[in-house]
């Protein structure tokens, strides 16, 4: 992989650096609840990302070439739960939400990670580019696994950073709106791309 290497740091910051669920729900919390309340969403994409990436190297590959339908019940339940955190965001101004307003917690972006279609596919697509099974397997998935937890680190940061200078400008309850709406749309939009 030492070859490999500088593509896969490009693919790592492609991938993590990009709009996706995880990046857009870090940044709606920071924008929303400031950056300390915003620290267990991104704990929870950390730390369930690069699970995710673990046990799909340990031998999920395997599995998805062998039944199919179990990536694509994965990919459903990932998108329904999109599009449900989409409604959620659009409607988070509302009267109700207002009385008692929640982050998105640690849980939520932790399980989401082993439903989230675009964090499978991308450690699938790195795991298959990057790792043979035959010639030093446990460095490669440790230097895939590291460089991987190091991108999400930085990319949630980035975000949150990004969602929290955000705050800046919301002087109004319609500036909140909007960005909810945007938040929502770009959620919207992950779905629509997973199947295209």
């Amino acid at each position: 992989m030492s070859s490999q290497l500088i593509s896969l740091l490009l693919f790592g910051i492609a991938a993590s650096f990009s709009p996706g669920p995880n990046n857009i729900m870090t940044s709606y919390t920071a924008f929303n609840f400031g950056i300390k309340k915003t620290v267990p969403t991104m704990l929870g994409v950390i730390i369930g990302w690069t699970l995710l990436v673990i046990f799909l190297q340990i031998g999920s590959v395997i599995i998805f070439q062998k039944f199919e339908i179990i990536q694509k019940i994965l990919r459903l339940l990932g998108s329904i739960y999109l599009l449900y955190m989409a409604y959620k965001l659009s409607f988070s101004s509302n009267k109700y939400e207002k009385v008692d307003p929640q982050p998105i917690t640690f849980l939520n972006t932790f399980f989401f990670q082993f439903v989230n279609p675009k964090a499978i596919i991308i450690a699938l697509t790195a795991i298959s580019m990057f790792i043979n099974p035959q010639i030093n397997f446990l460095r490669d998935s440790i230097i895939l696994t590291i460089i991987f937890f190091l991108m999400a680190v930085g990319s949630q940061a980035a975000w949150c950073l990004m969602g929290k200078y955000l705050r800046k400008f919301a002087t109004s309850d319609k500036f909140i709106k909007n960005f909810n709406y945007t938040m929502s749309f770009l959620l919207i939009v992950c779905v629509i791309l997973f199947y295209v």
